[in-house]
């Protein structure tokens, strides 16, 4: 950053400005991202991939069937068997059902099993495009008409499940917000030790919060960007982490200058000088690396990329002017207890990251092979991630009323009704569907088609889970025999496709966004660095990283946590995360590295850049890896695996990548690293930095 405007930015009179600028921005923003929350699609469109036959399929149905009628299954059980009084009990219900708003069509049922214990009542409502998010209501009220003494009453179907998604995600604009800064504010006091300082951290990343919702929001009502709640609980995460992150690695390089300059002005002008380049280099990893996502065809993943990425730019932009103009109208007391005098000795010299530093210079090649050896052993664990998909009963953490309906349903031989497989053909060929659909094991009788003009609809129910690979296979048949109809231009969708269509989707995406990432963070290295070799080292590093995460977290997955599997999505979000964020603390320390070695050598300045990043960089992983397991709180199995995942990456890159095997192989290696560069090679030594340096100069 230029020496003039880091200069503007955190002087006596500008520091105001700055101050004042943002108080209007965040009053602001603070309106708009209250209305994120109402404005975000869980609906299946998406999620769905736009080019999925299931997705054209159902715009095909909506002459036949409208897509916002929502069927919901009212489930009764009783152990000791039904009586002809619960029956009509339940017949009463079902009148009752009817006389409901937005009831669509007749009421069905109630139909009993054959064991006369479970029996169940279908209902579908309309209540428009809202009827999502709305389900949670609808589902109370139905519960407040239906009764069974001495048995229970479920609500299951696709009604239940969305009230149940609804239930899961509420609240989460609080919940989340609060418990993510819960866990931020115990890391900060731990880190800083001062009863104040994390004060402006956190305020700090709550007006990146703000900022990001309301800019997001913008982009939802005026340029069509999709938002849901894996997205919106991601963001939140996100901007609160790597905003941490950030103030963490700025107020370190600003304690170090307070040192060595009188002034905190000066001293902040220099932080920021030296500090928002390698900030600003993490900060485009991150943001070139979420928009990669826009290349997926999973609509719920492509709306993700350029929802992180707008939380990255605005948390990026708080932290390195707000945050200095704090810093510096509070003055040198913020940091009470432990408060940087000028000309006091630089404590990390002596600390715990240059102990290690020294024990690593011993012996460097046998660290690094002896690590990436390990690390290669944690990898093995990979074999035992299944991300095949997840059954509806799986995809939660938690029991889940619909689930257990469903259940009920398929123990005591009765079929869910609401998950059928939907065909659209021409007209003139809608018989011939319909036999071809008729013996595929299953799948039940198909309905007669529906015919508008020269387009047809058939129906059919399939017997299993909706989203099982049960219900896998049987749509694959269905699409094999209907495709083999002459001239039918037949289309197959429904609940069942839409999942096996988003988990085609999603490992498409896993081979074609994760090598464009890599080659994305690979040429911002080389750009950075001005290297090949140490690029080509890191990115090796951090792909090794990711895959010891993995490996440990299936096996965790698997043996401790007791989870099915994993949703097919699961590994592109995990390598984009741990990717995009684990070479922020490899950029860190080799920016420092490289600005060391141009006073004193490779060798000398991988001691020097870990003995004065160490503690920081830790500190900045502990926060990173605690917000994201914050998503745990969350009771969905997909993103109590990602933040687990992430979570564990991230102390790997922070605790051994970074501080051990890295500066392993810089201390093998010495001036190599910088081939083709010559920096610490024979040759015309290197244009000096004028910039006074003390010793340590060099970005955080």
């Amino acid at each position: 950053m230029p020496q003039m405007l880091t200069s503007r930015l955190t002087g006596p009179v500008s520091k105001w400005v700055v101050l004042g600028l943002w108080i209007l921005v965040t009053v602001g923003s603070s309106v708009l991202a209250s209305r994120l929350v109402d404005v975000q699609n869980n609906e299946t469109s998406s999620w769905l991939p736009e080019s999925a036959e299931s997705t054209r399929a159902l715009a095909e149905t909506e002459e036949f069937r409208d897509p916002d009628a929502i069927p919901t299954v009212v489930v009764y059980v009783k152990d000791s068997g039904l009586a002809r009084t619960d029956m009509a009990a339940a017949q009463a219900d079902a009148k009752e059902f009817a006389a409901l708003d937005h009831v669509e069509g007749e009421v069905v049922g109630p139909i009993p099993s054959k064991d006369g214990e479970v029996m169940q009542t279908i209902v579908t409502f309309d209540y428009g495009s809202e009827g999502w998010e709305l389900m949670p209501g609808i589902a109370d009220d139905l519960h407040e008409i239906a009764a069974l003494d001495g048995g229970d009453v479920y609500i299951a179907g696709p009604g239940g499940q969305a009230a149940d998604s609804a239930e899961a995600f509420g609240g989460i604009d609080t919940t989340l917000l609060f418990s993510t800064l819960g866990v931020v504010i115990v890391i900060l006091l731990l880190t800083y030790r001062s009863p104040v300082l994390w004060l402006l951290p956190i305020l700090c990343a709550g007006v990146a919060l703000f900022g990001s919702q309301a800019l997001v929001y913008l982009l939802v009502r005026f340029a069509d960007l999709t938002v849901n709640g894996q997205s919106y609980a991601i963001l939140t995460i996100l901007v609160i982490g790597a905003g941490t992150d950030y103030a963490l690695l700025l107020v370190a390089r600003y304690r170090e200058e307070l040192r060595r300059h009188e002034d905190r002005h000066e001293a902040m002008a220099f932080a920021l000088r030296r500090a928002a380049p390698a900030i600003l280099a993490s900060a485009l990893t991150v943001t070139l690396g979420m928009l990669c996502l826009v290349f997926a065809e999973m609509n719920s993943t492509a709306g993700l990329g350029p929802v992180a990425a707008v939380g990255i730019v605005v948390t990026f932009l708080v932290q390195v002017t707000l945050l200095p103009a704090l810093l510096v109208i509070s003055g040198r007391w913020i940091f009470w207890p432990r408060v940087p005098s000028y000309g006091s000795p630089e404590p990390t010299r002596t600390g715990l990251w240059a102990r290690v530093g020294h024990r690593i210079s011993r012996r460097p090649r046998v660290v690094w092979v002896s690590t990436t050896v390990l690390l290669g052993v944690a990898c093995l664990g990979l074999f035992r991630l299944d991300a095949s998909g997840l059954s509806t009963e799986d995809t939660y953490t938690q029991e889940i009323e619909s689930v257990t309906g469903q259940q009920l349903l398929a123990a005591h031989g009765l079929l869910d009704e609401s998950n059928t497989v939907q065909v659209v053909s021409s007209s003139a060929q809608a018989g011939e569907v319909r036999t071809a659909m008729s013996d595929i094991d299953g799948l039940g009788p198909p309905d007669r088609p529906t015919v508008h003009g020269e387009t047809a609809y058939v129906q059919a129910v399939i017997a299993h889970d909706v989203s099982s690979p049960q219900s896998f296979a049987v749509v694959e048949q269905v699409r094999d025999a209907t495709h083999a109809v002459p001239e039918a231009d037949a289309l197959v969708g429904g609940g069942s496709a839409a999942f096996l269509d988003i988990r085609e989707a999603s490992t498409r995406d896993n081979w074609v966004i994760i090598p464009v990432i890599l080659v994305m963070v690979l040429l911002i290295l080389m750009v950075l660095l001005r290297a090949v070799l140490a690029p080509l080292i890191l990115v090796a590093t951090v792909v090794l990283s990711f895959g010891a995460a993995m490996g440990i977290s299936a096996v965790l997955f698997e043996y401790v946590f007791g989870f099915e599997g994993s949703d097919p999505s699961f590994p592109l979000f995990a390598f984009v995360f741990l990717v995009a964020l684990g070479i922020d603390y490899n950029i860190f320390l080799m920016t420092r590295v490289r600005e060391e070695t141009k006073h004193s050598g490779t060798r000398e300045g991988s001691l020097y850049a870990l003995t004065t990043t160490g503690g920081v960089i830790t500190s900045a992983g502990l926060v990173l890896a605690a917000t994201f397991l914050v998503l745990g709180t969350i009771p969905v199995v997909f993103l109590a695996e990602l933040g687990v995942a992430v979570a564990l990456g991230v102390i790997l890159d922070t605790m051994v990548v970074r501080s051990v095997l890295v500066t392993a192989i810089n201390l093998d290696l010495g001036g190599r690293i910088w081939w083709p560069s010559r920096l610490d090679r024979p040759g015309p030594p290197p244009e000096p930095d004028l910039a006074p340096t003390g010793g340590g100069a060099g970005t955080p």
